[in-house]
């Protein structure tokens, strides 16, 4: 491809993660661009949790669909290289298996015990983040071969990924116009140390039903988001780390469902139950903020206004200026159309915001 038709269609995959586009079809344009312009062979496009960064959705090609599952359980084990969880927050965002590893692939046990098997070769890993938080990640598959992503193909990821992470926070603030709807209720679901649904009550049918079919892989008892949150508490649960964390995201009709997970304990061993509800007051503050562009700065002044504090305190526990504290809930005030503070905890706390 001609340098300059290349770069065309790197320009227009920026373009048009600025048109408006919701989250799945933003993924799926950046997903079936990036094969062309990135040589990829197969994608995974999910969006995040910022707070937690456990999947909330996602988009799954072949070979990958079946084996989610597999990849879940590698991800959230804590012990391979280019974890989503590192990429987020490193200095480099993107990286392949090939740098990862030096080239010994089955250095990795996801390539040795997934990838592999499945005919596939290098793999480029990608957060994407804003200079707010993390919205996504994307992992993008070589066919099995001694040729893996060239250094060009980093560039090209590295230069869109800004791109797309900012049009999945643009998504996700459209969404939130939306009316929150009836409250569907506390859905439980019970899971058995395999993983299988054993008990389910009309709360979480109603919840599932809510929920992306493209987000239900064909071989899971579950969807994605709800598969992470269990995979998750039985991580955090080995480590002894509580309470294991939750996953929020939104629901076809544009509902706020919040997931948490916690193992249970029987003579038949370890089951898992998952709770689904509305988030409270309050469980979404920090969400809303970074997806109204709200800096981290910003938001420690919010956290302070939402105490009570005056500015005198905010002065105080914060060490910076009373006019930095004013400069700063004027930017957050702008961002979320507010015009007090009284109207910026209003908004906040109110339920289906």
């Amino acid at each position: 491809m001609p340098p300059e038709v290349h770069q065309r269609g790197v320009d227009a995959l920026i373009e048009r993660c600025y048109s408006g586009l919701d989250a799945v079809a933003l993924r799926r344009e950046a997903a079936a661009r990036l094969k062309t312009l990135a040589g990829v062979d197969a994608a995974f496009v999910a969006t995040v949790d910022p707070a937690t960064l456990l999947f909330t959705s996602a988009i799954s090609e072949e070979p990958l669909l079946e084996l989610a599952p597999a990849f879940l359980a590698n991800e959230l084990d804590g012990r391979d290289v280019n974890r989503f969880t590192e990429l987020a927050v490193g200095q480099d965002p993107v990286r392949t298996l090939d740098q990862a590893t030096d080239g010994d692939r089955d250095r990795s046990a996801r390539h040795a015990a997934i990838m592999r098997p499945l005919g596939l070769g290098d793999e480029l890993r990608v957060a994407l983040r804003t200079r707010q938080a993390c919205w996504g990640v994307m992992c993008l598959h070589r066919q099995s071969g001694a040729t893996g992503f060239s250094a060009r193909d980093r560039e090209i990821v590295a230069k869109v990924a800004p791109h797309v992470a900012e049009g999945l926070r643009r998504a996700l603030l459209a969404e939130q116009a939306r009316d929150p709807g009836l409250a569907l209720g506390h859905g439980v679901i019970i899971l058995d140390p395999s993983g299988s649904v054993t008990s389910i009550n009309d709360a979480a049918e109603n919840w599932l039903a809510q929920l992306s079919d493209s987000d239900w892989p064909p071989s899971c008892p579950l969807p994605l988001p709800l598969l992470a949150a269990a995979t998750a508490a039985g991580q955090a649960e080995a480590a002894s780390q509580h309470p294991a964390p939750a996953v929020r995201l939104r629901t076809t009709r544009g509902d706020w469902l919040s997931v948490h997970a916690s193992p249970l304990h029987g003579s038949g061993g370890q089951s898992t139950v998952l709770i689904l509800e509305t988030p409270g007051p309050g469980e979404l503050t920090s969400l809303i903020l970074a997806s109204h562009g709200v800096t981290r700065a910003q938001a420690r002044v919010v956290a302070l206004v939402l105490r009570g504090y005056s500015t005198k305190q905010i002065v105080s526990q914060i060490a910076i200026s009373q006019y930095t504290v004013q400069e700063h809930l004027r930017a957050v005030f702008d961002k979320l159309g507010v015009r007090s503070r009284q109207e910026l905890a209003a908004t906040l706390m109110r339920p289906g915001h």
